[in-house]
């Protein structure tokens, strides 16, 4: 099974061509975020091809399309709800339609950072824990969580993804979603260059010259002593902190991931944000672990988050054809069941038809064209 994966990020496009979950070609290259993201598609669409025409095939020779995006997904339309200042043309896009037109590719979509969640749900950090939220510490602020072994997604799609937008400061700084002092507001790398320029001191700090003005920056200039960078860093923590509180007090999970760009700087954050929790969570019932995310290196991010879209892609539309199975997690074995019957037809180990023309009999599925509606 070969397939194409997107991940969309506000700062960096990552793709990837996946077959049989090996990664034969990836690429990353700048979002430009603050364009439009209908004009990056004929880019986008070339690049796919490449990565293709790389490993000696053509996209015609792929299952269907991921994609991943900082946005709200709904996953029965195909339409992304919000764009929150980033490609601000993402909800007036019509992406399965330009996936089949351009690529003759069937689209899965989801949300960057439940995509994520899934990934160390299953194969990182969350690995036999059903009870976990993550945050991604990033250009903007991200989460998600599992509640008892089941993915929240909410009717709209937006259960458990817009904890970057839970209010931590009251009357603090405006936010592109409408709200006042969200998270992501007041400690993401997309804000941070505002948040500098509200110290009293950046004019004379380090963090003044620097060329590119990340949070790799603040925590290095903050560990040298600049007065500046070491209130950014402060505050910074503060807010994550509040954030994995907020979460743990919503979702009631036993662990919480954090993972991102942000967490080059893990020694820092961690023993911060694990001390807060343990000082102001209200779990009587235990203690909440504190964790890094295992996919976090900036290499392997793009490399698993290529592999975990193109692989969840294939999950939603296999939940969509066992509707009927109310435990996801069942649906979840049943489908890694289907998968390793379609890998002993591909091998000739056995007669059967191939996941495009169906599944095992007792799965009872519906149509290709009953999928598509």
């Amino acid at each position: 099974m070969t397939v194409l994966a997107c991940d969309i990020g506000a700062t960096r496009l990552k793709l990837g061509l996946v077959k049989n979950g090996q990664v034969l070609r990836q690429d990353v290259f700048p979002s430009h975020s603050e364009q439009g993201l209908g004009e990056r598609l004929p880019e986008l669409a070339d690049a796919l091809r490449r990565l293709c025409r790389a490993a000696g095939l053509t996209v015609s020779d792929c299952r269907g399309l991921s994609i991943s995006v900082p946005s709200v997904v709904d996953c029965d339309s195909g339409r992304l709800l919000a764009h929150y200042g980033r490609f601000r043309d993402m909800p007036a896009l019509d992406l399965r339609g330009w996936a089949k037109t351009e690529l003759g590719l069937p689209l899965a979509l989801e949300n960057d950072a439940r995509m994520a969640t899934i990934g160390e749900w299953r194969h990182g950090a969350g690995r036999g824990c059903d009870d976990l939220v993550m945050i991604t510490l990033g250009t903007g602020l991200g989460t998600s969580a599992v509640i008892q072994g089941r993915l929240l997604r909410g009717k709209h799609g937006q259960a458990g993804c817009l904890g970057g937008h839970l209010t931590v400061r009251y009357g603090g700084r405006a936010c592109a979603c409408g709200n006042i002092g969200c998270a992501e507001a007041e400690a993401s790398t997309g804000y941070l260059a505002e948040l500098a320029k509200t110290q009293a001191d950046f004019a004379g700090s380090a963090l003044a010259r620097e060329l590119v003005l990340d949070f790799a920056a603040v925590f290095r200039l903050a560990a040298n002593g600049d007065s500046c960078a070491q209130a950014i860093r402060d505050h910074s923590l503060l807010v994550w902190s509040s954030l994995a509180v907020n979460l743990i007090h919503a979702y009631d999970p036993q662990l919480v991931i954090l993972g991102g760009g942000i967490m080059a700087s893990a020694d820092v954050i961690l023993p911060a944000v694990n001390e807060y929790v343990r000082r102001h969570a209200h779990t009587p019932w235990g203690k909440v672990r504190i964790a890094a995310s295992e996919l976090a290196d900036a290499e392997l991010a793009g490399f698993y988050r290529a592999l975990f879209s193109s692989e969840m892609g294939h999950y939603q539309v296999f939940l969509k054809l066992a509707r009927r199975m109310d435990d996801e997690p069942v649906v979840y074995g049943r489908w890694q069941e289907m998968l390793a019957h379609e890998a002993r037809i591909l091998a000739g180990q056995q007669p059967g038809f191939r996941i495009h023309s169906g599944f095992p009999p007792d799965l009872n599925p519906r149509t290709d064209n009953q999928i598509a509606s």
